[in-house]
């Protein structure tokens, strides 16, 4: 089935229909990363989006139930300039097309990616609609790209975060060990209760929702923190009740101004004095927080091979970024220090204060997919979370001599 992809400025692209077999329209953004077209797909900041992957060969490892960042496909459309007709890995589920359709996600092949790319790179970010099913004629398709509301002001965060407060639970399988599809391996009683037991005396952190992926909490996890994942509107005085060590703020979709409620909750919590830290438009939400503004960049940070200066290391690292808004630097109160920047722009990429143990980064320091040149943060956090953790248990201890 021919597909055809129309672009707000009247460009048009023929090409496969593959995926499910529908009409959509949305904001089309081009994707660097070489790998991990699986992750991509089930990241829910690509939430309103069209994913455009640069790399030309994609499918070839298929689906697996273990590498999802979320439950399922965030994207709007898939568009890539090859889609393999063999799937090639023994941890694969299913095919990357059987994937997509039975989630309703439409995808285009046989286009060319690199001109698309091209495009996108020197006019912007586009609104666009794609039709694989034959049902709408390019007139039909260049009306309903002209016509879509677009990202700016929407609260996407209420499409993606959960609805209900819940624990996470991870790291008791062998990771690259051999099982069968699907399956996770199982530990002995003994193994698991002491993995339990480890987990109830862990410090808490208390994890926003605006879209986190399940990279972000395996890493908190894996750095002996115990996590429970709150909904995106949650009021700070119900995350300060669970009397928490840390608060994580996740990435999420879309625009940072049209989620005004995070911002609010964050600027409370911040006077809490209770170790934070950001990731993505958590960094965003944190930089409106404290009095500052955000804007939209010409076509976005999409790709694992992003250049990031860090204030506080002679390195750059190469990093993993998802967004299309970034802080601006003016407006910021003088408590801020700007530790990151992109080398690429020189956008702002990470804040700390300096009179709090709060600090944030516009990129992902968990990577999936991408480079962990930066997964050092994580540890970074879990030091203070721990230290915080060990300061309560320390005031604790010595009320009642106080007392008596």
């Amino acid at each position: 089935m021919t597909a055809i992809l129309v672009l707000a400025d009247g460009a048009v692209y023929r090409g496969l229909a593959f995926g499910a077999a529908t009409t959509v329209a949305g904001e089309v953004v081009f994707n660097t990363s070489l790998t991990g077209y699986q992750e991509v797909i089930t990241d829910p900041s690509y939430r309103g989006q069209m994913v455009c992957m640069t790399v030309p060969h994609v499918g070839n490892t298929g689906v697996n139930s273990e590498d999802l960042e979320s439950d399922r496909p965030q994207i709007t459309a898939f568009i890539v300039r090859e889609v393999s007709p063999v799937v090639s890995n023994w941890r694969a589920n299913e095919s990357l097309p059987d994937y997509l359709r039975r989630h309703g996600i439409p995808g285009i092949s046989e286009v060319d990616t690199r001109a698309l790319t091209r495009r996108l790179r020197d006019e912007g970010v586009v609104h666009a609609a794609l039709c694989t099913d034959g049902s709408r004629s390019e007139a039909e398709l260049l009306e309903m790209a002209r016509a879509w509301e677009g990202l700016d002001g929407r609260d996407l965060v209420q499409e993606v975060t959960c609805h209900e407060p819940y624990h996470w639970v991870d790291g008791t399988r062998v990771e690259w060990t051999p099982v069968a599809a699907g399956h996770r391996r199982p530990l002995n009683e003994t193994a698991a209760e002491e993995a339990r037991t480890a987990r109830s005396q862990a410090p808490l952190v208390v994890a926003y929702d605006f879209g986190i992926k399940h990279n972000i909490l395996r890493r908190l996890t894996s750095q002996g923190l115990r996590v429970t994942v709150v909904p995106a509107n949650t009021p700070a005085a119900d995350t300060l009740a669970l009397r928490p060590d840390g608060i994580f703020l996740s990435n999420g979709p879309g625009d940072p101004a049209g989620v005004p409620y995070a911002a609010e909750a964050v600027s409370e919590l911040l006077e809490a004095g209770i170790p934070t830290f950001g990731i993505c438009l958590g960094h965003q939400i944190i930089g409106l927080a404290l009095g500052g503004s955000t804007y939209k960049l010409k076509f976005g940070h999409h790709g694992s091979n992003q250049p990031v200066s860090d204030a506080g290391a002679v390195n750059v690292q190469i990093t993993a970024q998802n967004h299309n808004y970034a802080v601006q630097e003016e407006g910021l109160p003088p408590n801020v220090q700007i530790t990151h920047r992109n080398l690429n722009d020189g956008t702002v990429e990470g804040l700390r204060l300096i009179d709090r143990p709060v600090f944030c980064v516009q990129y992902h320091p968990e990577a999936s997919p991408g480079p962990h040149d930066a997964d050092l943060l994580f540890a970074r956090f879990a030091a203070l979370v721990k230290e915080h953790a060990q300061q309560k248990r320390g005031d604790a201890e010595a009320k009642p001599l106080r007392a008596g």
